[in-house]
């Protein structure tokens, strides 16, 4: 089983206030549990996501926890391929999701139906075959 966290979901697990990356580090025990060997995947688009806010502040301690993080042993990065990028045109056209998360939910769909798509983002739930969890 993949879990493949959104963005948001790093970002909250990161740099979220206690109680919401308490949410994001529980969701993944939760789901590690019922899924021993457990991989996480992430696209490479989230790598950039993540690292524009501390890059933009000046925050060089929070850049070298996402460097950190994105350079972890286990960590399955999806490449913005072409098969991606045609995926998630398709996605953006049928949902109307914009094009970060329509590559997002394509990225994901890379790991065909085993995963477990990680948001807090209400509108991937919208992508047939994505199976999303939304963060509360």
């Amino acid at each position: 089983m993949i879990v493949f966290l959104d963005a948001n979901a790093l970002i909250y697990l990161l740099e979220g206030t206690r109680p919401v990356a308490a949410t994001v580090r529980s969701k993944l025990k939760e789901l590690a549990a019922e899924h021993p060997g457990l991989i996480l995947g992430m696209s490479a688009l989230s790598r950039l996501e993540c690292r524009v806010g501390p890059m933009k502040a000046g925050n060089s301690k929070t850049l070298a926890a996402y460097d950190t993080f994105f350079a972890k042993p286990g960590l399955t990065l999806v490449s913005l391929s072409d098969t991606v990028v045609d995926l998630a045109t398709a996605i953006r056209v049928e949902h109307g999701l914009k094009t970060p998360d329509a590559l997002q939910a394509a990225c994901c769909l890379q790991f065909g139906p085993k995963h477990v798509f990680l948001t807090g983002d209400q509108a991937f739930t919208r992508v047939a075959g994505l199976h999303t969890q939304l963060l509360d």
